[in-house]
């Protein structure tokens, strides 16, 4: 390989493996693969233009349009001409990719699911890197100024982790500029005369000289010393040095500062909602013990998220305060409604760490030790100054809400102010949405009519599903497409509800926390991570916001919500509960004689225990990814055996029968089963020598290779073929040379030991043979893409 080309080989491995590092970064890790192809794909466009000789400016340019169809192919293929050429349609399909991706890396923290928009985001910033890395190592030879780019990928990745870049990864990273410099100064000392290793003398020992490879190499040795015990040193040193804790990067998000008031910053609490709904083992998050008499709808909420902006759903910054003794009266809720005061004493897992506290809405007062602050929009409870769940022990009293359904219907506007905020809808919503909520509600009267239409189309009128395996999507077409494919989970149905009530003029908001759990007896409830939940509220002036089930097999359908409904399907203690099942199941359709409307929303009825297939029907991840992966990892397979693979097909192929019956049809025949001998004597330790006669070097197999009779004379006929198709006038058809072939086969591998026959099967040393037809082939087609004016003139 020429020292460009190995320039170019360890800049892309120096680039993927810096990539390494934003593997924390996200929940899965095929796009580093598919970075991988891509990058090698633009480095090998950079080589062939490099070997015609072009200009700096163009090679570059040539990569850098390599690098535009290969996104183009893997992110927008639909939208491009021809599959992979750029036109006005892909160019605004990349910038909503952008754009959503942008919003999904300030939403969720790490490791955040692998969106469409992060993917081009994640994959389109190595190709990027790669592209100035190979600029500046291989097209400039400046491998030192190459360490800038990696150094900010890698400053990335060790920026938005939560704890820090891991030393697994900086050590990847250094290790790969470290194979960069070495492979620059290879060549730079190259450029002075050509490099030899230590020649081999004798048994193997290094010849002496001044112009031995001992001195030669002797810089090179020296380099990888140096870097090797720089880099450690890198790792070790840290370790003895004081930690410096604190500072402007050591803030969680939504947390407050000092004392009075603060700020609760807009963090998205969704980040690991899917993760623990598909946690193959199902942790215990918090128990508690409440005097409630209906835990069916004792719903632990955390956060509530205000902010929609066609892409996702959010918290908006708020103002936070000290706890008060009482918290102030619910917004909107109207004295005359019936209420009862419960109280609730939980206990959270000592590994559960949220920055919320997770309690039962509306919590009218709240007993909890630690740093923790009030956030009096959503009558939340945040932790300051690092403050978590972890191991908390506190109780709550709160208010159980039980409205009417006339108190509902007949409630009157809600406040301008506040109906301003909780019905604005973006710009880019697409209209299916609007249109949708429109046709599910007709008929409705007021909007309590059109809330319960709502959910009742979700839960088990609409042909939903309920799935958690499929991918949570984002972008202004996420909501249009789970509307189209009718799979999803909570998140899914929560979102979705929310916005086309907003598009209804209703206020809406989604709230995010935890099931009631499952009953461990003695009063006792326990709470697990597949209880974790989203579900909309709704606002409705003298009851205030008001919780509603759009989810199918998942929580309680309040009472409130269904007027035809004996009053006891809901709070009857003898159902099971729903929240504990781990299995997806099917919506009932609304046909299913015999199933009120409660229990076909819990999958209580004997008719909705359909399974849903796993998978996502849209979303996923795509086709050429896919492909990529399969690829990857059959060559990770197939390459140890490749020479074993390639050795068998070239046997099957020279002792072949199926040539024809011309002399050089029968010369090709024997050629070819005399290098098969040749080869198999290689393979088995005997190196063959070209300056032998056919008989002088069928003489040596049988005495190197210790053959018995048998073989010695099988090998000793395959010579005399092969001198007469060489030197005979007319070579005579000679019958059996296979078989003579596999008797000086089975001659060597019964005169060698164990490990050699393992060896020749496994790792035969004839496969060097193809590394010589690559090195031929490759001076060839240098010699035809060299211009014509560097070739000299001849007379």
């Amino acid at each position: 390989m020429s020292g460009r080309g190995r320039l170019a080989v360890c800049a892309a491995v120096a680039t993927v493996l810096s990539a390494g590092a934003l593997l924390p970064l996200v929940q899965t890790y095929e796009w580093l693969f598919e970075a991988a192809v891509l990058l090698a794909l633009v480095v090998g466009a950079g080589a062939l233009a490099r070997r015609a000789s072009l200009a700096r400016p163009l090679t570059v340019l040539i990569q850098s349009l390599v690098t535009v169809f290969l996104l183009t192919f893997a992110f927008v293929r639909d939208q491009a001409l021809v599959g992979f050429v750029p036109g006005p349609a892909a160019v605004e399909r990349f910038g909503l990719l952008l754009q959503a991706g942008r919003h999904d890396v300030q939403s969720y923290t790490t490791p955040a699911p692998l969106t469409d928009g992060i993917e081009l985001m994640l994959v389109g910033g190595v190709l990027l890197i790669g592209l100035l890395v190979d600029f500046l190592a291989v097209t400039l030879r400046a491998a030192g100024p190459a360490g800038l780019p990696l150094l900010a990928l890698y400053s990335v990745a060790a920026g938005l982790a939560q704890d820090g870049s891991g030393w697994l990864w900086f050590l990847l990273a250094a290790g790969g500029y470290l194979v960069l410099l070495l492979a620059e100064g290879r060549d730079r000392v190259a450029q002075w005369g050509r490099v030899f290793g230590a020649a081999p003398r004798g048994a193997g020992r290094p010849g002496p000289g001044p112009g031995g490879g001992r001195a030669a190499t002797a810089p090179l040795r020296t380099g990888r010393r140096i870097g090797v015990l720089a880099l450690g040193v890198a790792l070790v040193v840290p370790l003895a040095l004081p930690a410096l804790d604190g500072g402007l990067l050591d803030g969680r998000g939504g947390s407050g500062r000092g004392g009075g008031a603060g700020t609760i910053s807009a963090v998205n609490p969704l980040l690991s909602l899917q993760n623990s709904l598909n946690q193959p083992e199902d942790r215990e998050v918090m128990t508690y013990r409440t005097n409630s008499e209906n835990t069916q709808d004792m719903y632990l909420r955390i956060v509530s998220l205000d902010e929609f902006d066609g892409t996702s759903w959010s918290p908006s910054e708020r103002r936070i305060v000290d706890v008060p003794d009482t918290l102030p009266s619910p917004t909107g809720l109207a004295p005359g409604v019936d209420t009862t005061e419960v109280r609730t004493q939980i206990r959270a897992a000592d590994w559960y760490a949220q920055d919320w506290l997770p309690m039962p809405y509306p919590a009218t007062g709240v007993q909890v030790d630690g740093r923790w602050r009030f956030e009096p929009e959503g009558r939340t409870l945040v932790g300051e100054r690092g403050q978590t769940t972890r191991g908390a022990d506190y109780t709550v009293t709160s208010l159980e809400v039980r409205p009417t359904a006339r108190e509902l219907s007949e409630a009157p506007p809600p406040p301008p102010d506040l109906a301003r905020v909780y019905t604005r809808t973006p710009g880019n919503l697409p209209a299916v949405v609007a249109r949708t909520a429109r046709q599910v509600t007709r008929g409705a009267d007021n909007d309590y009519e059109r809330a319960v239409k709502l959910q009742d189309w979700f839960a088990y009128d609409g042909g939903f599903t309920y799935n958690t395996q499929v991918r949570a999507g984002s972008g202004p077409e996420a909501i249009a497409r789970f509307l189209k494919d009718k799979e999803g989970f909570c998140v899914h149905f929560a979102f979705s509800m929310a916005a086309m009530a907003r598009t209804l003029g209703i206020p809406a908001r989604v709230a995010v926390g935890f099931t009631p759990g499952t009953s461990v007896g003695e009063g006792r409830m326990s709470v697990g991570l597949r209880d974790a939940h989203a579900w909309p509220e709704l606002y409705f002036q003298g009851v205030g916001w008001t919780r509603f089930e759009p989810t199918p097999s998942r929580g309680s359908t309040p009472e409130y919500t269904q007027p035809e409904a004996p009053s006891s399907a809901a709070s009857d203690p003898a159902l099971p509960r729903p929240s504990a099942s781990t299995e997806p199941s099917e919506a009932p359709s609304a046909s299913e004689p015999g199933c009120p409307p409660a229990l076909r929303h819990q999958a209580d009825c004997s008719s909705s225990a359909t399974t849903v297939a796993v998978g996502s029907s849209g979303g996923g991840t795509s086709a050429g990814v896919v492909a990529l992966i399969v690829l990857a990892a059959l060559l990770v397979l197939l390459l140890p055996l490749s020479p074993m693979l390639w050795r068998r097909r070239v046997r099957a192929r020279r002792l072949s029968s199926a040539v024809g019956r011309s002399p050089e049809a029968l010369a090709a025949r024997t050629l070819g089963a005399w290098q098969e001998v040749v080869d198999t004597a290689w393979d088995h330790g005997v190196v063959p020598d070209e300056a032998l006669t056919p008989r002088a070097a069928a003489a040596r197999i049988v005495r190197l290779g210790e053959l018995d009779d048998s073989a010695a004379a099988a090998a000793k006929r395959l010579a005399v073929a092969v001198e007469q198709v060489l030197y005979a006038p007319r070579a005579e058809p000679v019958p059996g040379l296979p078989d003579e072939v596999r008797r000086v086969r089975a001659g060597l591998r019964a005169g060698c030991g164990r490990r050699t026959r393992w060896r020749a099967e496994l790792a035969p040393r004839s496969a060097v043979r193809v590394l010589w037809a690559v090195s031929d082939r490759r001076s060839a087609l240098a010699e035809r893409l060299r211009p014509r004016w560097r070739r000299p003139r001849t007379n």
